[in-house]
């Protein structure tokens, strides 16, 4: 499945999870600190399955990747690649796919004093108030970002 949408300059491309192969990777058994380095090889542990790390609701999970930089703020960069659970019950302070006057786009839910808004993470762009009178549907809330750091 891919769809194509554009709001408020973020356009989000979907994708459906595979699960037909499974790839396991080592993990460590420690955490690594950010400072000196400590050596690792006797610490691994059994192998990790991404699938199985990352995804908790997998019939209702999908794959967003983002073109456009209003979520900067949140960590969320151009060409990232969103994890999204659609089983998940949103509240305010969620980072969300949302489905507004028929246009996909990725916000922080914001409610206060009973009005909603989609909330940007960059000050380029201004906060969204949704009112009665729109379509409006959280499509899905977002759980990981895979974000590439070179």
């Amino acid at each position: 499945m891919k769809l194509k949408k554009l709001y408020s300059a973020i356009t989000l491309d979907f994708f459906s999870p595979s699960f037909d192969s499974k790839v396991d990777i080592p993990i460590a058994g420690f955490s690594v600190p950010a400072g000196f380095p400590s050596p690792a090889d006797e610490y691994l542990e059994p192998k990790l399955d991404l699938n199985q790390y990352l995804i908790k609701h997998p019939t209702a999970t999908f794959f967003v990747r983002v073109k456009g930089n209003s979520m900067i703020g949140a960590g969320i960069c151009d060409g990232d690649i969103l994890i999204v659970d659609r089983a998940i019950e949103p509240k305010s302070g969620d980072i969300a796919v949302c489905v507004i006057d028929g246009e996909f786009t990725v916000k922080r839910l914001q409610i206060e004093n009973d009005e909603l808004y989609l909330a940007p993470e960059n000050g380029s762009f201004d906060l969204i108030k949704v009112s009665e009178f729109q379509d409006f549907k959280v499509w899905g809330v977002v759980t990981y970002v895979i974000h590439k750091t070179m």
